[in-house]
């Protein structure tokens, strides 16, 4: 057998570590997260799948909603891969619990009637989608039913794909619950699914650029991290608290240094996600799914991507950008996307919040532990405004009801003002 290059064996070496470093990282956090939330939280998270009730615990005595419309929420699946459904309904909502977190929900209600458009939305890496829910009830109010997929491999439960290997199956998770609810009994006929929004939030971010079309391959985090470890240290040491773990990550990316990109593996320099267009061939549109026509980030991962597949997104995307984010820095990564993008505008800035205050709700409990585990800005900021949260949510709603409401079919019930008294 041909002895491989000491070149090949160092990029070899890299591509392993990067990836063991990524998954352990990502189980220790997700381990300490999951033994906060419980068993409650684990079944609310993963199942009942169908038609079975969702696991919850009311609170006694607690306020029903007051009006006509309220957020209904219920388990389903595509396959093996959970979704939680979002949605506005006729039913009253009670708090209830669910693990730490605490929500205003409907149970299992039906969704009230009228045709409406779907949001997928992306959590981030080692996340759960009840970290997102505020957002996901927001535009619930705002009339459209929000899809939230547990990621295969990527999740509190389970990260042991978490990284570049969750960040090339994302993407088609998506496409499988767009085309799985369209062939679903009860939700087929609720859905018009020619005009898809999706939602992502920090890694989540890679799941919405990529069904944008923008592109992105392992060599450019590597060579990101290269040249801006120090600066990017909350993206490139993410959940390396020790400094002897970041030491040996940083001396992984170092032996990578001068190895001739043709001497790299496949699995290194493949491009993922988007569509290289063809001119000879007609091949303009750069989305790998073209029921997506709009997508939303929250602080998202985006060094990544290649400023020549972010120039060409067409489709309009809107960021929530944060002052005091340091995981991963705006500089490298939301301003990278706003230099590039033509079709991508900034939604909202709040200066005084950092990475973590765009998770809401986020119990105490769990931000603790989950804080303590990153090299930088793990922590929510002390003095941030909730307010500030809430209008940027408010800000995502209304961007998707301008970029998917026009052409929904006559009969329909859009929603109004997420924050609107009336609801829908």
């Amino acid at each position: 057998m041909k002895r491989q290059s000491t070149p090949m064996r160092l990029a070899l070496a890299l591509q392993a570590l990067i990836r063991s470093a990524l998954t352990v990282v990502a189980l220790v956090a997700t381990t300490a997260v999951l033994a906060l939330v419980g068993t409650a939280h684990a079944q609310a998270a993963a199942g009942p799948i169908a038609d079975g009730p969702i696991a919850v615990r009311p609170i006694a005595d607690g306020p029903i909603a007051v009006g006509p419309i309220a957020v209904g929420i219920t388990q389903w699946a595509v396959g093996d891969l959970p979704v939680t459904l979002v949605y506005p309904t006729l039913q009253p909502a009670r708090r209830v619990a669910m693990g730490p977190f605490v929500l205003q929900v409907a149970p299992d209600a039906p969704p009230q009637p009228g045709l409406r458009r779907l949001v997928v939305m992306s959590h981030g890496t080692g996340g759960s989608t009840l970290s997102d829910h505020t957002l996901a009830a927001t535009l619930a109010r705002a009339g459209f039913v929000v899809a939230q997929p547990l990621h295969a491999g990527d999740n509190y439960k389970d990260a042991s794909r978490s990284g570049p290997e969750s960040w090339v199956t994302r993407p088609q998770e998506v496409s499988r619950i767009i085309s799985a609810l369209a062939a679903d009994p009860q939700w087929g006929p609720r859905l018009q699914l020619d005009r898809v929004g999706v939602h992502g939030m920090s890694a989540g971010g890679v799941t919405a650029l990529s069904l944008a079309g923008a592109q992105w391959r392992l060599l450019d985090m590597v060579q990101h991290c290269l040249a801006q470890a120090e600066a990017d240290l909350g993206f490139c040491f993410n959940g390396l608290a020790d400094p002897a773990a970041q030491a040996a990550r940083k001396a992984a990316f170092e032996r990578s240094r001068g190895v001739p990109v043709g001497l790299l593996p496949a699995s290194v320099t493949a491009v993922h996600d988007g569509i290289t267009p063809h001119a000879a061939k007609g091949q303009t549109d750069v989305r790998p799914d073209p029921r997506v026509a709009a997508i939303t980030l929250s602080v998202p991962v985006s060094a990544i991507f290649s400023a020549e597949s972010l120039a060409r997104i067409r489709v309009p995307v809107g960021l929530v950008t944060a002052g005091r984010d340091l995981q991963p820095l705006p500089a490298f990564h939301s301003e990278h996307v706003l230099r590039h993008c033509t079709a991508c505008t900034r939604l909202a800035d709040l200066p005084g919040a950092g990475h973590m205050d765009l998770l809401s709700p986020w119990p105490a409990a769990i931000a603790q532990t989950a804080g303590a585990l990153q090299p930088r800005g793990g922590y929510p900021e002390p003095g941030f405004d909730p307010k500030e949260r809430e209008a940027a949510f408010e800000a995502i709603a209304q961007f998707f009801q301008r970029t998917l409401q026009p052409g929904l079919q006559s009969g329909s019930q859009p929603g109004l003002q997420s924050g609107s008294q009336s609801g829908l």
